[in-house]
């Protein structure tokens, strides 16, 4: 009898402990969702996200549907008729034509073929008002003989943005109220009309 009254008391104490350390250790339900906010953003920083790339359409350099070309790019590769009607004449030198040069009946605005940056701005007795404007992938575009600007350098443009108008210049006068327009990929003269009206991925 002695022995039972001895083991009751420490198998009580032991439940109550069992009971206690269980209710310490137990983990009531959170009817809040769990924030996972850092984690995630942990996850988006340090995965590599494939890059979207976009595609574009290269505008003309002009609004104006009635103007035209009046002297094209000079292409080695061109017929000789293509090739003799552009050439520029100016001082009895012939020269090729490293561009395009648009007419128009009146004075016409000038926009820039793509989003870009301008890199020159330049007032040359010969060749007129001229703004040289860099785009993505090596692309750089070149308007010259104009009577107006309206950027300087370092002036972040849109596509389409009005950048001058045309006008004239002493290398090409006998086109009159005109645009010359070039283009260059990676450096190289390029046939504008190759780039113009067709998509590019940037």
């Amino acid at each position: 009898l002695s022995k039972v009254r001895f083991k009751l008391p420490v198998f009580f104490l032991l439940t109550i402990a069992l009971v206690v350390i269980s209710i310490l250790t137990f983990k009531i339900p959170s009817s809040e969702p769990e924030d996972l906010t850092d984690y995630t953003m942990d996850e988006v920083i340090e995965s590599d996200l494939p890059v979207v790339n976009e595609v574009t359409t290269i505008i003309n350099p002009y609004l104006d549907q009635s103007v035209t070309i009046k002297k094209g790019y000079y292409d080695p590769a061109a017929d000789e008729d293509s090739q003799v009607s552009s050439i520029v004449k100016h001082d009895n030198t012939y020269i090729q034509n490293t561009g395009i040069d648009y007419v128009g009946n009146n004075t016409f605005d000038v926009v820039s073929i793509l989003n870009g940056i301008v890199i020159n701005v330049n007032d040359d007795e010969e060749l007129g008002k001229s703004v040289e404007i860099k785009h993505d992938n090596g692309i750089i575009s070149i308007y010259q003989s104009l009577s107006e600007v309206y950027v300087t350098k370092d002036t972040v443009v849109t596509q389409g943005l009005v950048i001058g108008k045309s006008g004239e210049n002493k290398l090409d006068k006998d086109l009159g109220n005109h645009l010359h327009f070039e283009i260059y990929d990676n450096g190289q003269s390029v046939n504008p009309l190759n780039y113009l009206n067709t998509q590019i991925t940037l």
